[in-house]
């Protein structure tokens, strides 16, 4: 029993030993001009050297002794059960499948697939037309190069995303991107930004965008706003042009009733406003504010009526006599139908003529006639009278 113990024993202690004889390495991934770290262990070694070869089975290093030529190629550390080297400044040639290699009988080895990211170039956006002119189509490309994988493009206007059309193409182990944004614009667009921005694994802390800011060129529009709802006599009033437009449409151009302005003193202009210093009757009219620029005029129209205060008032008076003159004919009016009506349901009945009632009685139509006749004769006699 003994001894069997001890054959198991030396079994385990002999599957130990092969599993322990095997190179541990794992897969790398670092990006372009970055420096990448291949490591390679062995547990329960006895003393066999290791050895790192790139993807062209050259050797890098045979435990510390450097065998290939490359100044970016360095030993971190090197013993019996680790061989850790570095490769700085990586480049996308650098990637490939490298080889730890176990010299024991036989050779064993291990496969680690370093990987390298291409970084993808700040992107351009081409197309843009300054200035646009309001209704033109206009294409804004984006364009990025030497990402690897394949880089995403987003478009942005101002802060909210808007779809593109994605064009991908390769060239050698990188990708060149392009996205395309169709818009027609308009007034509503002048000033505003399309940012295109590059998403990639590569640039996860800091990603790469483009922005332009679009200038669009239209007619300008216009109105007035006055600064009296019921302008008066005596009063101070301000018209304000309200001209907006791309270029501005400077100065505006005020009228009254289709000629120049009649009375420069007490009529102010300065920039876009117009100001009565002190209304009267004779600024009663149409007055007219014109905008113009390259691009095409517009302009709006304000009827200026200057009230009487003093009239104003007696006709609050009227207007109060008035609504209590017609309060009082609706209610009397009111009162006349409802006596009107009970009058009427009180003497509802049926009344008949003193033929009529001769004709009830008789038994045909001789003494109907006869019994006629008769209340004829006394129908001066019979009078009713209704109260």
């Amino acid at each position: 029993n003994l001894w069997k113990a001890e054959l198991r024993f030396f079994s385990f202690l002999c599957l130990v030993y092969q599993h322990g004889q095997y190179p541990l390495v794992q897969n790398v991934t670092v990006t372009e001009g970055g420096t990448a770290n291949l490591t390679c262990r062995v547990e329960y070694n006895d003393n066999t050297s290791l050895q790192w070869s790139n993807p062209a089975q050259q050797t890098l290093f045979f435990g510390d002794k450097k065998a290939l030529r490359d100044n970016r190629i360095e030993l971190i550390h090197a013993s019996f059960s680790e061989l850790t080297i570095s490769i700085s400044d990586v480049t996308l040639t650098d990637e490939g499948m490298y080889t730890c290699s176990l010299f024991t009988m036989p050779v064993r080895t291990a496969k680690a697939y370093l990987t390298v990211l291409g970084v993808p170039e700040k992107p351009e956006i081409d197309g843009l037309t300054k200035p646009a002119l309001e209704g033109d189509q206009i294409t804004l490309t984006c364009i990025t190069q030497g990402s690897k994988p394949a880089a995403d493009l987003r478009w942005f206007r101002n802060e909210k995303e808007v779809k593109g059309a994605k064009e991908v193409n390769a060239s050698g182990k990188t990708f060149t991107v392009r996205s395309s944004l169709q818009l027609r614009v308009d007034r509503n667009d002048d000033g505003v930004a399309y940012t295109c921005r590059v998403d990639h694994v590569a640039l996860a802390q800091s990603p790469q965008q483009a922005t332009e800011v679009l200038e669009v060129h239209y007619a300008p529009r216009v109105e007035i706003n006055p600064s009296l709802a019921v302008p008066q006599e005596g009063q101070y009033l301000k018209l304000e042009c309200m001209s907006k437009g791309n270029p501005s449409p400077d100065p505006v151009l005020w009228t009254k009733d289709g000629g120049e302005l009649p009375d420069l003193d007490r009529m102010i202009v300065e920039g876009r406003e117009l100001t009565f210093t002190s209304l009267n009757k004779t600024d009663n009219g149409t007055y007219r504010c014109e905008a113009s620029n390259h691009l095409g005029t517009s302009s709006a129209e304000y009827v200026l009526y200057v009230y009487d205060p003093n009239a104003m008032g007696q006709h609050g008076t009227d207007h109060a006599l008035i609504g209590g003159v017609v309060a009082v004919v609706v209610f009397v009016t009111l009162c006349l139908i409802i006596v009107l009506g009970r009058y009427l349901a009180r003497h509802k009945g049926t009344y008949l003529t003193n033929e009529a009632k001769g004709a009830d009685d008789a038994p045909d139509a001789d003494t109907a006639i006869i019994n006629a006749e008769g209340n004829h004769a006394h129908a001066e006699e019979k009078k009713e009278y209704f109260i």
